[in-house]
Formats: C-alpha cells, structure tokens, sequence
C-alpha cells in the first residue's frame, strides 16, 4: 500500500491487511472462539491505534474504514472511539450524535439483522462469541488500569499486539505511533508480568493461595520448605546478614520464618501495610521481629543488608532490579522473569527468586 495513502507509516498497512483477513476468516472458518479471540484482538490493536491515529491521508477513507470497523467489532466505531477518548480524559463517556454515527448504527443493526434471518443457525454462536469478546475487553480495560495505569513488556504479547502493552507509555503520550511506543519505555513505569487480560491471575493466584495455607499446616510447611531450599544457597552466597526488612510479609509469614531457619542472629524487620494481615502473621512468628505497618518505601529498609520482596508487591517492582534499596535483594517473581542469580521456588506455583546486588 502507497505510503501516500497512509498518513503516518507504512506499517499501518500491516494492521488493515489484518482486519481484512480476519474478515475472510469469519466466512471460511466461523466459530464462537475465532468471534472472540478476534473482536478482543481487533479492538485492543486495529481499532485503537486507529481511534488514536487514523491511518488513511484521505478523510473518506477514514469513514469508510471506519465503517468496516463498526462491521468487524458489532459495534459503531464511533461510539467505541467516543467511549475510549472520554477514558484517557478520565471522563464519562457522552454520546454525540453525528452523520457518522448514524450512518453505522444503521449498517451494524443491518448487519445483525441479515445475520439472523440468512444465518440463523450462526446468530447464536455468533452472539455467545460477541458477547465473550465484550468480556475480554472489560478485562483488558479494567487491568490496564486497576492499581494505575500499568504496562506489560512481554515481548510476544506486544509482538502480536502492536506494542499494547506499553500502556503507560501511551497514556503519558497517546498521540505517539504505535511503532515508536519501545523507545519510550519508562522504567519507573507500574508494570506486570502478566498481559490485562491475564492480570487476574495475579489476584486469584496469590489471594487464594494465601488463604489456603493459613488454614492447612500441611500447606504451611511445604510453602516454608520449598522457600528454604530456594533462598538456602542464595543467602550463603552473600556477606554476613545482620539485618533483613520483609516487604509484605504478613499473613502467613513464610519467609520470615525460613529466616528464623537460615539466619538466626539476624535482625527481621516486617514492613505490610494491613493491620490484619500483620495480626495474622504475629502468632506463626516466635522471637523478636519489628512489625511496621506501612506501605513500602525505600527508606523504611536503611540500614538492612538484605531485603525481601513478595510476589504479591502491589508497585514499581522493576525498581528493586534498577535500584536495589540494599546491598542484597531477593525479588520474587514469575517464573519466566529471569533477572540476575537466582532459582525456582516451586513449579507448580510458577514462582522463583530473583537475587539482585546493589
């Protein structure tokens, strides 16, 4: 395609070649999932970075591509370009009625029409599909932005979704192109480990682990073996450690309890910010631990030559492998983040131990 037609890049070619085989697959390979997958995927890529960024020189073009938009994501484009604008002017959405509007609320309305009176036996499947596609993209919408905005570096996710995932990075700057997004990378940025959609499992993951270990002591001691063995070898590695501050460390308290184990002399220091989960997590612990309910910050660690950082760290967890508040860190962390020295914790809970030094 003429980079003439184009208004910004020549890449943007790729993104309509995209919906326009995604269209030739709903007719030659129909199905619920391939409705869902697809209206998920067309929204968070061809259909955003068009809101932002039309492709076409052309206005025409523009309201023509539009409208197969509005025909591909059973929705007007319009309206889905209103709502997602009001968004980043952190605004409620008002519709404004137009000819452009108009015209393809007629042509989606059309369309589900002609589907269920030529297809019928395709309308049901169809709609279970469109409404499962709806779901995703709450998903994404909501975990984009549920502890702030947060980003996702992962590179097959940005791969196969344009940059997406560099979600701060486009909030602080929605008008860049999606292809200029990586060099903007903001190290300080909220980021997860997981995609929006997928971010859930963050939540569901850790919170219900958490709460079936404090009612099973035999959950208890495999959660505290399988740590010991894992920081065992790491803390043996490093100079004497007189002083520890444990980021988050209440509810069940495995880590300060593997420290009782590995470094009895030293001095533990539990830094979480609930009550309750500090009042959960007094009675596992015998000697004396400093309890300090707080949220974290760096100077709440002076002095310690270790600091221990839970998978459950709701922050800029990419800040402790920048700039390690210690001269020793051991950052939890998914089991695919790989950073600095480290080892598995446990498969099955895809969860290993990241040694970082200052």
């Amino acid at each position: 395609m003429s980079v003439a037609v184009l208004r910004h890049s020549s890449r943007d070619a790729l993104l309509i070649v995209l919906a326009g085989a995604y269209a030739v697959l709903l007719v030659t390979a129909f199905s619920p999932l391939l409705v869902a997958v697809g209206i998920w995927w067309i929204a968070n890529t061809v259909s955003h970075n068009f809101i932002h960024l039309p492709f076409f020189r052309d206005r025409r073009l523009n309201l023509v591509f539009s409208a197969y938009l509005s025909l591909l994501l059973g929705v007007p484009q319009t309206l889905w370009r209103d709502r997602h604008i009001a968004h980043h002017a952190d605004r409620p959405c008002q519709v404004r009625w137009s000819a452009q509007l108009s015209a393809e609320l007629a042509l989606v309305i059309t369309a589900w029409l002609a589907l269920a009176i030529a297809t019928p036996d395709k309308f049901v499947p169809f709609g279970i599909g469109w409404l499962t596609a709806m779901v995703l993209c709450w998903l994404q919408g909501h975990y984009e932005h549920v502890r702030g905005t947060v980003s996702h570096y992962g590179s097959l996710y940005n791969f196969a979704f344009f940059n997406d995932g560099y979600h701060v990075e486009h909030h602080a700057r929605p008008g860049l192109h999606w292809t200029v997004l990586p060099h903007t990378a903001n190290a300080r940025a909220q980021q997860s480990a997981w995609p929006a959609v997928l971010r859930w499992l963050e939540v569901v993951h850790l919170n219900t682990l958490e709460r079936l270990v404090l009612r099973s002591t035999l959950l208890q001691r495999f959660v505290v073996d399988r740590h010991a063995r894992a920081f065992a070898p790491l803390i043996a590695a490093l100079p004497p450690v007189r002083s520890v501050a444990i980021v988050g460390g209440g509810l069940f308290p495995r880590t300060a309890l593997v420290l009782r184990r590995l470094l009895p002399a030293a001095q533990l220091s539990v830094i979480d910010m609930s009550a309750e989960s500090i009042r959960c997590a007094r009675p596992f612990i015998e000697g004396e631990v400093t309890w300090i309910q707080a949220a974290y910050s760096p100077q709440l660690c002076d002095g310690a030559d270790l600091v221990i950082v839970p998978l459950a760290f709701s922050g800029d967890r990419a800040r402790f492998y920048s700039h390690p508040p210690a001269p020793a860190v051991l950052v939890h962390d998914w089991i695919w983040h790989r950073i600095g020295d480290g080892c598995v914790v446990s498969l099955p809970l895809l969860k290993r131990i990241n040694l970082v030094r200052a």
